[in-house]
C-alpha cells in the first residue's frame, strides 16, 4: 500500500472547495429520529448556479433529489423535530422534575451540549453532502455510528408506527354522538367499572392515584377494549394480532409510503398539512383548557419551582435526553437563523403544550376534588386515558375528541416520515442500486416495519412496544452521539473541522464552539452515558414487572445497534494491509486523502497529528 504522511502543517487542512454561487440554494434532507428524541437529520446545500465541488471524493456529477422551496424544508424539520414526546412527555416531566426550576438544567444543557453538537452536525452535512453513514468518509473507521442511527431508527419504526395507529383507531371512535370511554357498561368492561360520577377522592386507594387506577371507563376502554391487555398474562403471553389494530397500523404505512416513495417531492407537499395542523389544533385546545375551571391551579402546579428535585442524578439524565429532544444532526439551510428558529419552535411547542395539557389535568382535579399529583401522567397513560376523559365530560366532547386525535395523528406522521426517510436515505446512499430502485425500496421498507410492527398489536404487544420504548432508542442514541463527538473532533480534528466551516461560511467558529466540541460536550455526554446506565432500572409497566430475560433482551436490542461502532472499526481494520500503524493511519485518514499516504514515509506517522491535539 503506497502510505505519504503530509506535512504537520497540512494536516488540519482539506481540500478547497471551488467558489460558487451560494445566495439560492436548494437543500436535500436525511431524517433519523429516536423516541427520546434524539433527532438526527442531515441536508445538503446544493447551489443551483453552478456546481461547487465539494470534498475531494464527493461526486457532484450524481443528481440528487431537492426540494422545491425553503417553506418545503423548513416545514418538514419543523414537523420532524416536534413529536408526540413534546405533548405527552416534556409537561409531566416538567411538573415532576422541579416545574420552572427545570428550565434551568434544560436550557444550562441545552447551551454546553446541544447546541454545539447541534452546529457540528449541521456543519459536518453541509461540507460533505452524505447520509448517516457515508458522511464518515471523513474518517472512515467511524462508519458503524452512521449504521448505528440507522437501525435505532428502524427500531424506533417498529412501535412509533403502533402509537399512531392507536391515535388512528381513538380518532375513528370518536366519531359518535357518545364517547366510547364516557361511562360503563360497554361490553370491554369489567364488573369493577366505575362510572365518572361516582368517582371522588375517597373512593381510590391512597397508595394509588387516579391515574394509574385500571378501573375508570377510559382506563378500561384503553387496555381492554382498545389493547386487549386483559387477555395476556405478560410479555411471554402475547397472542395474535388484533384485527382492528391492524387495519390501522396498515392505513398508517399505507400514508408513510405514499408520502414517501417519490422522496422529497411528495414528502415536501405532505408536511404543508401535518406540519401546520398541530399548531392550530393545539391553539384551540390551548384556548379551551384555559377557560375550564380549576385550569389556573393545574398551570400553577405546571410551573411550580422545587430546586430541591434537581439533586436528583437520574433526574439530570432524564435532562439531557430531553435536551437531547432539540439536537437535529446535520441539517442546514440559511445555518443559523434556520437552526435557531427550528430549535426555538421545538423548545417552544413543548413548553405551551404544557399549558394546554395541564390546564385540563387542573380541570380535572377540581372535578374530582383531587389534587394535582393524582391525575398527573405522562406517556400512553395521558394522551390515551386521562386527557380522552376530561374531553368526554366537556360540552361538544366529540368534536374536541376528533381535534385532538388528528392532533395525535399529524404529529406522529410527520415524525415517523423522518424516521423512515433516515433509513431510506442513509442505505441508498451508501448502497447506489437501492437509489435506482427506490420505490421498491421504500415499500420493502414500509412493509418490513408493518410485519415487525405486528407484534406491538397484539393482547400483550404493550409490554413489547415499552421495552422498545426504553431500549431501542434510549442509552443507544446517546452512545452514538459521544462516538460521533469523538470523531469528528479527536479523530477528524477540531482544526480540520474548523477549516471545513471557514471554507462555507467565510469565518471559523469562535471558541466557545471549539472548546464544547473538543472537551465540554463529549466529556458530558459520556457522563450522561455512563450514569443512565448505571441508574438504569428494571422494567414495569403499571404493576406488572418484567421477567429478567425480557430485561436482557431489551439490552441485547440496545447493545445491538451500538455494536455496529466497534464492529465497523475492527471489520475496517482488518479488511486494510500493512502494518498496525499503516491501518490506523487509513482507516483515520479522510478517504479523500487515502492516495497520498506513501508506505515510504509511514514511519512518520505520529497519532497526535491525527488526532489535531
Amino acid at each position: 500500500m503506497n502510505i505519504q504522511v503530509l506535512p504537520e502543517h497540512k494536516l488540519s487542512s482539506v481540500a478547497p472547495l471551488k467558489q460558487c454561487n451560494v445566495e439560492k440554494k436548494e437543500v436535500e434532507l436525511i431524517l433519523v429520529k429516536d423516541q427520546n428524541g434524539v433527532q438526527y437529520t442531515s441536508s445538503t446545500i446544493i447551489p443551483t448556479a453552478a456546481r461547487c465541488a465539494g470534498p475531494h471524493g464527493t461526486s457532484t456529477d450524481i443528481d440528487r433529489e431537492t426540494w422545491g422551496k425553503k417553506i418545503d424544508f423548513l416545514l418538514s424539520v419543523i414537523g420532524f423535530a416536534v413529536d408526540l414526546a413534546n405533548v405527552w412527555r416534556f409537561p409531566y416531566l416538567c411538573y415532576k422534575n422541579g416545574g420552572g426550576a427545570f428550565l434551568i438544567p434544560y436550557i444550562l444543557f441545552l447551551v454546553i451540549a446541544g447546541m454545539p453538537l447541534f452546529y457540528m452536525e449541521l456543519a459536518l452535512g453541509q461540507y460533505n453532502r452524505e447520509g448517516a453513514a457515508t458522511v464518515w468518509k471523513i474518517c472512515p473507521v467511524f462508519k458503524g455510528v452512521g449504521y448505528a442511527v440507522i437501525v435505532i431508527a428502524l427500531y424506533v419504526g417498529f412501535y412509533y408506527n403502533v402509537i399512531i395507529a392507536w391515535s388512528l383507531y381513538y380518532l375513528y371512535s370518536s366519531m359518535t354522538a357518545e364517547l366510547p370511554w364516557l361511562k360503563c357498561g360497554n361490553s370491554w368492561n369489567s364488573i369493577n367499572c366505575t362510572d365518572p360520577q361516582h368517582i371522588n377522592a375517597s373512593f381510590f386507594d391512597k397508595n394509588i392515584s387516579y391515574a394509574n387506577n385500571k378501573f375508570t371507563p377510559a382506563s378500561e376502554y384503553y387496555e381492554r377494549g382498545v389493547l386487549h391487555l386483559h387477555e395476556s398474562k405478560g410479555i411471554e403471553d402475547l397472542g395474535l394480532p388484533r384485527l382492528e389494530l391492524t387495519l390501522c397500523l396498515v392505513v398508517v404505512v399505507f400514508i408513510l409510503y405514499f408520502s414517501l416513495w417519490k422522496g422529497v417531492k411528495s414528502s415536501g407537499k405532505v408536511v404543508y398539512i401535518t406540519a401546520t395542523m398541530p399548531y392550530v389544533v393545539l391553539f384551540v385546545l390551548l384556548i379551551r383548557g384555559i377557560t375550564l375551571p380549576g385550569a389556573l391551579n393545574g398551570i400553577k402546579a405546571y410551573l411550580n419551582f422545587s430546586l430541591s428535585e434537581l439533586n436528583n442524578l437520574q433526574v439530570r439524565c432524564v435532562y439531557l435526553q430531553l435536551n437531547e429532544t432539540f439536537k437535529i444532526n446535520l441539517f442546514v439551510l440559511s445555518w443559523s437563523r434556520d437552526a435557531i428558529l427550528t430549535s426555538a419552535v421545538n423548545c417552544i411547542t413543548s413548553f405551551v403544550s404544557g399549558f394546554a395539557i395541564f390546564s385540563v389535568l387542573g380541570y380535572m382535579a377540581q372535578k374530582y376534588n383531587m389534587d394535582i399529583k393524582a391525575v398527573a401522567t405522562d406517556g400512553a397513560g395521558l394522551v390515551f386515558i386521562i386527557y380522552p376523559e376530561a374531553i368526554s365530560t366537556l360540552p361538544g366532547s366529540t368534536f374536541w375528541a376528533i381535534v385532538f386525535f388528528i392532533m395525535l395523528l399529524t404529529l406522529g406522521i410527520d415524525s415517523s416520515m423522518g424516521g423512515m426517510e433516515a433509513v431510506i436515505t442513509g442505505l441508498s446512499d451508501d448502497f447506489k442500486f437501492l437509489k435506482r430502485n427506490r420505490k421498491l425500496f421504500t415499500f420493502a421498507t414500509a412493509f418490513g416495519t408493518f410485519l415487525m410492527a405486528l407484534i406491538c398489536v397484539t393482547n400483550g404487544g404493550i409490554y413489547v412496544l415499552t421495552l422498545l420504548d426504553k431500549y431501542a432508542a434510549g442509552t443507544s442514541i446517546l452512545f452514538a452521539v459521544l462516538i460521533e463527538a469523538i470523531g469528528v473532533s479527536w479523530f477528524y480534528g477540531v482544526d480540520r473541522f474548523s477549516e471545513d466551516i471557514e471554507q462555507m461560511m467565510g469565518f471559523k467558529p469562535g471558541l466557545y464552539w471549539r472548546l464544547c466540541w473538543k472537551f465540554v460536550s463529549p466529556v458530558f455526554l459520556l457522563f450522561v452515558v455512563l450514569a443512565s446506565t448505571v441508574t438504569s432500572s428494571g422494567l414495569k409497566y403499571n404493576d406488572y414487572v418484567f421477567p429478567p430475560w425480557a430485561n436482557l433482551l431489551g439490552w441485547g436490542v440496545a447493545m445491538s445497534s451500538m455494536l455496529f461502532v466497534p464492529f465497523y472499526a475492527i471489520y475496517k481494520f482488518l479488511s486494510v494491509r500493512g502494518t498496525f500503524t499503516e491501518r490506523i493511519a487509513y482507516c483515520i485518514t479522510p478517504e479523500h486523502e487515502h492516495h497520498k499516504v506513501a508506505e515510504g514515509n509511514v514511519r512518520q506517522f505520529k497519532l497526535k497529528h491525527w488526532l489535531a491535539i
